[in-house]
């Protein structure tokens, strides 16, 4: 989407993405060629397992906040985002217990809101991405592909947890566009 390259080039942006693909290496590849990643990881336990993780990530190149147990994490990626940051979220799954009711090819989910939220209060950009692999021939390893969706826009009408709402089904609505693409899957309900 040549949106999403012009608003990268212009810094600030919010990733909606979902649980596919190569994310670790999306970003990685996003911190060497756009701008520095900031982001928020589940903390799993054991405790260990979560400090392997944080370190795999940092030595990326992102800088990860937990999710819980951690100071200042939505500040911090505000600030992030002030300052001309990269700001991807897994938002397929609601880890909070303040995600919105979405629907996902025809069934409901909860999904988070942290990317919808982010966008409102700071007016970076918001895109939905999708992380798939695709064989290439006389290659033997897949290569990693990244579809940005269209910009999501902020709703002129309704208060701000209709506008949170609606810019999160945007996203989710891109998310099951890519589902069906993987799959060949038919779009009505009940699938």
């Amino acid at each position: 989407d040549p949106s999403a390259w012009e608003a990268i080039s212009q810094g600030s942006i919010v990733i909606a993405l979902p649980h596919m693909g190569n994310w670790d290496l999306a970003g990685a590849w996003s911190t060497t060629y756009f701008a520095p990643v900031t982001t928020v990881a589940e903390r799993l336990k054991p405790e260990e397992l979560y400090e392997e993780f944080l370190a795999f990530r940092e030595s990326l190149g992102m800088t990860i906040l937990p999710l819980t147990g951690g100071d200042d994490t939505y500040p911090t990626l505000v600030a992030a985002l002030e300052n001309g940051g990269f700001v991807p979220l897994l938002a397929d799954r609601d880890l909070t217990r303040h995600g919105v009711e979405v629907e996902l090819l025809g069934h409901p989910i909860k999904a988070a809101t942290g990317p919808a939220r982010l966008a409102l209060d700071t007016g970076a950009a918001l895109f939905p991405l999708s992380v798939s692999y695709e064989q290439v021939p006389g290659r033997a390893a897949p290569r990693v592909v990244a579809d940005f969706g269209p910009r999501v826009q902020v709703p002129t009408t309704g208060d701000r947890s209709e506008q949170v709402r609606a810019m999160t089904q945007a996203c989710i609505d891109h998310l099951g566009a890519g589902i069906r693409d993987l799959t060949g899957q038919q779009d009505h309900p009940g699938t």
